[in-house]
């Protein structure tokens, strides 16, 4: 009798490996909970319980989902590498437009300078049309671009700044002091810099960005060769009322004007048109510069995402795959397809078809 009981065992074990991964994965997953419930409830005589095999129509099925490693042959593409890319490429059609209405103030300020005639409420106008799109910086022309129109190797802005009675004259002069730090709730021992006697401009400067570089404010020397301070303007509303020095607590802080003013022009006499041209021409130059280092940043990260030409039959192969993995019902692979796809608009596609 046992014989026989271990002989047909063996046979139905034989016949269920025969049916394939799927459903020998299933009878097994069937066999494993069965077999958990079974040890279990046996008695304490250790008579054996048996055990159902699950008919061949009610095993749960397991979709496989199309293979991943064709689709991974696309563009390598990153969160960092598409915020520089977005960047430089806003900073770009900003600029243009700013070019364009510099190069038309410039025309009509030279007509008006040179008694060619022009027309007062034109230049006005155009003066107007300047201030409101330079007003308008941070939300057209992204986050590359400062109050001083620099693009700075498609970095984030920066908001220039001077800290009141924190001028090179009088640190000098009060040498030696150790002056500590605080930003918001961000101090402590480590936020300090001592000033010594003899400390040239370009030290003073240096050991203040080094103790200040922990929360993200930088110090450094203008073109005047005066102490400025810089933080990201994404950061500023949190730094501008936050700054306190030992000794002077809370500190008040000026941003750094923009060079370019049209609302402040005068434009009613000759000496005023020559100061207005001055500063257009200046600004223009700037803006050129600005654009040639959007250009070659824009040129450095699409140079990163170039990649051998894919075969035709690899390509084809990535869209089979993709569209069986859109059709399946396999939960990590829709997760992965909707996650990939967040953000995707049809301008962006656009734009990044038109550098090709």
């Amino acid at each position: 009798m046992e014989a026989a009981l271990r002989t047909s065992s063996l046979t139905s074990t034989t016949a269920t490996a025969t049916t394939g991964n799927g459903a020998l994965n299933s009878v097994l997953n069937s066999a494993v909970v069965s077999g958990n419930t079974g040890a279990q409830s046996t008695p304490a005589t250790g008579r054996a319980v048996a055990v159902r095999t699950p008919d061949a129509d009610s095993r749960p099925v397991t979709r496989t989902p199309p293979g991943s490693g064709a689709l991974k042959r696309g563009i390598d593409w990153n969160q960092n590498l598409q915020s520089e890319v977005a960047r430089a490429q806003q900073a770009i059609d900003y600029l243009e437009r700013v070019a364009s209405q510099l190069e038309a103030l410039k025309a009509d300020l030279s007509s008006r300078i040179s008694n060619r005639g022009g027309n007062a409420r034109q230049l006005e106008a155009r003066a107007a049309q300047l201030g409101r799109t330079l007003d308008a910086r941070r939300s057209q022309g992204g986050d590359g671009l400062d109050a001083q129109l620099e693009f700075n190797d498609g970095q984030p802005a920066q908001q220039r700044f001077r800290i009141a009675s924190l001028d090179l004259a009088s640190l000098q002069a009060a040498a030696p002091q150790t002056l500590g730090f605080s930003v918001g709730a961000a101090g402590g021992p480590q936020l300090s810099a001592t000033i010594e006697p003899g400390m040239t401009a370009e030290e003073v400067a240096k050991r203040l960005d080094r103790a200040l570089a922990p929360v993200n404010v930088r110090a450094g020397l203008d073109q005047n060769r005066q102490l400025v301070f810089t933080t990201p303007e994404s950061s500023w509303s949190g730094v501008k009322d936050a700054i306190a020095v030992t000794g002077r607590g809370r500190v008040d802080t000026a941003e750094v004007p923009a060079s370019l003013a049209p609302q402040e022009w005068e434009l009613g006499n000759a000496d005023a048109l020559r100061q207005s041209l001055r500063e257009v021409v200046q600004a223009l130059a700037r803006v050129r510069r600005s654009q040639d280092a959007a250009s070659m940043a824009l040129s450095a990260a699409m140079a990163r995402t170039a990649q051998p030409e894919i075969p035709t039959v690899e390509l084809e192969q990535i869209a089979q795959d993709f569209s069986a993995t859109a059709a399946s019902h396999d939960y990590e692979s829709l997760l992965a397809i909707t996650s990939a796809l967040v953000g995707v608009s049809r301008e962006r596609v656009q734009a990044l078809l038109g550098l090709r």
